[in-house]
């Protein structure tokens, strides 16, 4: 098959959000993991529309402290919370289980412990007080839509370098793409961050690795390998990384 395929993108969209997309199940599931190289591209969609909700708040004459909140409730709408989910079931399996199946069993159920609730917390708490200072920016949609794209590159070079943890459930049913898709992905996110933030994409691509590396450390060690939970997981604290970046370069 090849490299890429135009049905890529609404397959990943359809995997990766709550958009109504139609997609080609059939060869969505035929192609697999090939098609994560659009993963990344979901953050455009992502970050254009809460770039334009920002915008709105704005003209509306919102205060920054809501326009912010009003970013991050769209997001996770749009997300389904699907990787919020992922990393509350990793802060729950993690550090609430004391050996590698009885983390992978936490991580499966459904139920939500006090590890998971105070990574959401955090986690929202993070993001809504980077908004705060990105929202102020010149133009904050060029930022939303790169942070928004190099925080997903994570998923895939995390599924590409690592074994499947438990075996079954979404992550395996997909497959693990191999270097050329993980290579494009990665060229994507970061011809497109530093055409919408210059230089500012250097600092930022360097701190969204090292918190990869982290994951994909802590992953390994606490569970053998990844599971759709720790990709999920590191697309949200990729995000709060970029964020922080921005942040801080902005004050």
């Amino acid at each position: 098959m090849p490299l890429l395929h135009l049905q890529d993108l609404p397959a990943a969209l359809g995997l990766l959000s709550r958009l109504p997309v139609k997609v080609d199940t059939d060869l969505a599931t035929t192609r697999g993991a090939m098609s994560a190289w659009a993963w990344p591209l979901v953050g455009i969609v992502i970050g254009l529309i809460t770039g334009l909700v920002a915008l709105l708040s704005q003209w509306l004459g919102l205060p920054v402290q809501a326009a912010a909140i009003l970013v991050l409730t769209t997001q996770i709408l749009l997300t389904g919370a699907l990787h919020e989910d992922g990393l509350a079931d990793c802060a729950d399996g993690f550090w609430g289980g004391y050996d590698r199946e009885r983390r992978l069993e936490i991580m499966k159920d459904s139920r939500i412990g006090a590890y998971g609730v105070i990574a959401i917390v955090l986690s929202l708490l993070a993001r809504a007080g980077a908004l705060i200072v990105v929202l102020s920016l010149p133009s904050p949609i060029f930022a939303l839509i790169a942070v928004g794209v190099i925080s997903r590159v994570p998923m895939v070079i995390l599924m590409a370098g690592l074994p499947n943890a438990r075996g079954t459930g979404l992550a395996q049913s997909v497959g693990r793409p191999g270097f050329s898709t993980g290579l494009l992905a990665t060229g994507f996110a970061l011809i497109l961050s530093a055409v919408l933030l210059g230089w500012i994409f250097v600092p930022l691509t360097i701190w969204v690795a090292i918190t990869a590396t982290v994951i994909a450390f802590v992953a390994h060690r606490k569970i053998g390998g990844q599971t759709g939970d720790v990709l999920g997981a590191s697309q949200q604290i990729a995000e709060i990384s970029a964020l922080f970046v921005l942040t801080s370069l902005a004050t």
